[in-house]
């Protein structure tokens, strides 16, 4: 079996193009499946993947708004839709309580919230070479804390960067990556020209410090994804490929890579 990865947002920041959600992923393993970052727009498309009954947890990278606010929608559909309590949340400690802030009465049950770092370890949907997908995290360079994560079963390694800048690289998880999913914000040089806007911030990347990272930690490929909008997409694949010596894939809403 393999890793199954798919885009149900990709939209750095805010959903534009109209059509584009942003950050979410579904990955899957067997009969495993985890919802990796919940920005807004991303509940509506994992339901087109995948029943609220069949998701085995959640995956919080951080919680800025474009990763992590459906979690509000999650919470009244398995409270009120599915009647399901004890839900797995994993995301770094106390995000919890700063989302809770929103909810009324607080989560009342419907999640468990498991609080993540460096040193944690976690087998998602049965034992490690079964159905099992297990998870390690990284912190990355970006506030509020940030956490990239590596997903591996039965050997095939993917890895999100979430959001980071280059002072946090995938080498963290060891070399040889089957995919790595690396945000590329922006296009590199300077100024802005009609590939669209360069580096607005240092705690994100550009498609070549996505792609030259990649290529230093050995990866075997790459998606590009976070975007900033109006970033021109051929631009950032042309930046990243040339970057990665090799042709990198461009994330795109309902795609789906096999690991």
């Amino acid at each position: 079996m393999v890793v199954d990865l798919t885009v149900l947002g990709c939209s750095g920041s805010y959903g534009a193009p109209p059509d584009h959600a942003c950050s979410g992923y579904l990955v899957r393993h067997g009969g495993t499946a985890i919802w990796i970052d919940c920005g807004n727009g991303t509940f509506a498309r994992l339901q087109e993947h995948v029943a609220l009954h069949d998701l085995d947890a959640l995956v919080i990278t951080h919680e800025h708004p474009d990763h992590c606010v459906d979690v509000y929608g999650l919470h009244v559909a398995l409270r009120y839709g599915a009647d399901r309590t004890g839900f797995p949340v994993y995301g770094p400690a106390g995000i919890d309580a700063r989302l809770g802030h929103l909810v009324r009465g607080g989560w009342r049950g419907t999640f468990v919230w498991h609080a993540i770092d460096d040193a944690s370890r976690v087998v998602i949907g049965g034992p490690a070479g079964s159905d099992g997908i297990t998870l390690r995290f990284s912190r990355t360079d970006h506030p509020p804390p940030t956490f990239a994560v590596e997903a591996a079963a039965e050997g095939r390694r993917l890895v999100y960067t979430a959001d980071t800048g280059p002072a946090w690289s995938v080498d963290a998880f060891g070399s040889a990556a089957d995919l790595v999913l690396s945000e590329a914000s922006y296009l590199g040089g300077a100024g802005s020209g009609a590939g669209g806007p360069v580096r607005r911030s240092p705690h994100h990347l550009t498609a070549t410090e996505a792609g030259r990272a990649a290529r230093a930690a050995g990866a075997h490929a790459v998606v590009l994804t976070h975007l900033w909008p109006g970033t021109d997409p051929a631009a950032a694949v042309a930046q990243g490929s040339e970057a990665f010596g090799a042709p990198v894939a461009l994330a795109t809403p309902g795609a789906t890579w096999r690991v």
